[in-house]
């Protein structure tokens, strides 16, 4: 079975807006519950975390990420537990962030995540399309490169979920997705040209 491949920090123009404009605001929240829906093997989820971590400093003893996919292959739930990763995977992550957050692991050329961000990340199995939330008062939902194998009334429906489950927050979604015409109302661009937009309640 193949296992689409990724890295860490594959999509800084996101993790620069959720900088930008999300943690501002989450850091004045007492609990932080964000959803990475379709988070693979861990990479995006960590960035994610080391993002949060690094601009949120003691504060971030306060976030949980929710990490779910449907995981066909049955790996990425051991792979995300231990946060070992091969050199390929990392090897794009800025030098300082690297030798902060990764220690060499016992596998050569592999890297294994520190464990305050490895504790930050859960991983659960979830199919999108039972739309069935892993909770709800989420305060960041982030799906990429999902949404865009469904039909067109399979995203209103996940996206209907989404919006149920936010509590005031902002959902997040790859480059080329668009919200379709029906959910513009529910969901509002932070900026012009960036997939990030705000819950409109």
């Amino acid at each position: 079975m193949t296992i689409a491949f990724t890295y860490f920090f594959r999509d800084m123009q996101t993790l620069e807006m959720i900088r930008d404009y999300v943690i501002p605001e989450l850091r004045s929240r007492r609990y932080i519950h964000i959803w990475d829906a379709g988070c693979a093997m861990g990479p995006e989820p960590y960035s994610l975390a080391i993002v949060l971590r690094e601009n949120m400093g003691m504060t971030f003893r306060n976030v949980k990420i929710h990490a779910t996919d449907i995981d066909s292959s049955n790996l990425f739930g051991d792979i995300i537990k231990k946060g070992i990763y091969p050199r390929e995977m990392v090897q794009r992550i800025p030098g300082p962030i690297l030798s902060k957050y990764f220690s060499p692991s016992d596998e050569p050329e592999h890297f294994r995540i520190s464990d305050e961000i490895r504790r930050s990340v859960d991983f659960t199995k979830n199919d999108l399309l039972d739309l069935k939330p892993i909770r709800k008062g989420l305060n960041l939902i982030l799906c990429k490169n999902v949404l865009l194998h469904f039909k067109e009334e399979e995203r209103i429906e996940v996206l209907k979920m989404f919006y149920d489950s936010l509590e005031g927050g902002y959902f997040a979604t790859e480059q080329t997705q668009k919200i379709p015409p029906e959910m513009q109302k529910h969901f509002e661009p932070v900026v012009a040209n960036a997939q990030l937009y705000r819950k409109v309640d």
